[in-house]
């Protein structure tokens, strides 16, 4: 018997796009090359503008090829490393966070990516007057795959992947820069500038989007009411340095800084309060000690007891704190004293969170 796979619905409907549209643009390209056998088949003239976006040919009259281009791959290769990424990450995430919010998450690093290498391509055109730059075909699921690397980065931090039989072992949160430094090298061997400029843009708009505007509900049960909600990530582990090497994290910090508190001074973001960060911290807490999928951690019963305990003092703290927030001050007791005894509780005059503007 066949077992049954289990695939959420997005995920089986992305996968099927892309199987789609990867075929239709290989008729196209093939059609097109039969027509006009002129060069090889991976022409960048035989490109589909209708299909994949072409930054001198697909606007006006093809619009939607800013969104179909993530979904077509030109080589058995690609089609399988996006397929196997939308498979495995995409069942993954849907699953973590619900299909509507995998099917925002998935427009952002498909619109965002091809929309800014659209701009940079037809700038490097209108200025230079390259006419390379016009025809580059930009299509594939490198922005994707950058996206579920830095979403995975989030859930997963400390969560370690064995390759080849545990011949090399690495920790998800290395592996967003990973990628790409072998993007970047390979633009520079290779010559896949495209692909690059996909993968870094796909990285920081995919980051932008969880640390500053996605709204999750709080990992922990204990909170209710529009605490319930959180509004980007503002842990410590989430910072844009945190996803590069500890002796390179100083310096990339400075930079990060100066270009948030430029953001924050220009209104286009909101600063990161003291109880933003705090409140950040505590979910990234209770997801390192495993209530959050737990399928991809396995980890040692060690590190589930130090999980465990940790996670009980960052949910001792927030349950404090939510108690502080909202008891009233005690009301004199005018029948006298108890039998049982009595217990009066003094609330901390509440003080105005502070902003933190350090950490981007």
């Amino acid at each position: 018997m066949v077992p049954r796979i289990n695939i959420p619905p997005i995920t089986r409907a992305l996968l099927i796009l892309l199987t789609t549209l990867s075929l239709l643009n290989a008729f196209a390209r093939y059609h097109a090359w039969q027509s006009n056998p002129s060069e090889s088949l991976v022409s960048r003239q035989y490109v589909a503008p209708y299909l994949t976006l072409v930054p001198g040919k697909s606007l006006p009259r093809y619009p939607w090829a800013f969104l179909t281009a993530t979904f077509i791959e030109q080589n058995v290769a690609g089609l399988l490393i996006t397929g196997s990424s939308l498979f495995y990450g995409g069942r993954y995430l849907e699953r973590a966070w619900s299909s509507n919010e995998y099917v925002k998450f998935i427009l952002i690093v498909a619109l965002v990516p091809n929309a800014l290498s659209w701009l940079i391509y037809i700038t490097t055109h209108v200025v230079t007057g390259n006419e390379g730059a016009s025809t580059t075909g930009i299509s594939g699921g490198v922005a994707i795959q950058g996206g579920f690397l830095v979403a995975f980065k989030q859930l997963v931090p400390e969560h370690t992947v064995n390759v080849a039989n545990g011949l090399v072992k690495m920790r998800v949160k290395h592996f967003p820069a990973v990628f790409l430094l072998l993007n970047t090298i390979s633009a520079i061997i290779l010559g896949t500038d495209t692909a690059m400029l996909l993968a870094w843009i796909g990285f920081a708009a995919s980051w932008a989007y969880l640390r500053f505007y996605r709204i999750s509900p709080m990992v922990d049960s204990a909170s209710t009411g529009d605490d319930a909600a959180l509004r980007g990530d503002a842990s410590d582990t989430f910072s844009f340095a945190a996803f590069w090497p500890d002796v390179v994290q100083p310096y990339i910090e400075v930079v990060a800084n100066v270009v948030y508190k430029t953001l924050v001074s220009l209104k286009l973001l909101r600063p990161f309060s003291a109880d933003d960060v705090d409140a950040g911290n505590i979910q990234a807490s209770v997801r390192s000690g495993g209530d959050v999928l737990p399928s991809l951690l396995n980890r040692p019963r060690g590190r589930q007891d130090e999980a465990e305990r940790r996670r009980a003092l960052a949910l001792r703290a927030l349950d404090q704190r939510l108690q502080a927030a909202t008891v009233a001050p005690p009301v004199a007791n005018l029948s006298g004293p108890s039998p049982l005894g009595e217990t009066t509780y003094e609330p901390d005059e509440p003080s105005r969170p502070s902003v933190i503007t350090e950490k981007a």
